[in-house]
């Protein structure tokens, strides 16, 4: 026999539209982007051996194109 539908729960939504304003999320993104908590979050994955990519200024100031460059935490923070 085959298996039967069972009743709805009700309506649920399919999660097209953000419940928050963009505006609020991305405050709190560029708060966290500058805090001490994200440098102690990478450097606490970079300890157990994680792959962490850090943002530093570029070294090459002839390369205007590129103000910033991503370096694997490796190259940076080498006897931590």
């Amino acid at each position: 026999m085959a298996k039967r539908k069972s009743k709805s729960s009700g309506y649920r939504s399919q999660g097209l539209y953000p419940t928050q304003n963009r505006s609020h999320t991305k405050a709190a993104r560029r708060e966290y982007m500058q805090s001490d908590a994200r440098q102690a979050n990478q450097l606490k994955a970079h300890k157990l051996g994680k792959r962490v990519i850090l943002t530093i200024k570029n070294p090459d100031k002839n390369d205007t194109k590129q103000r910033f460059i991503r370096v694997p935490s490796t190259e940076v923070w080498k006897s931590v």
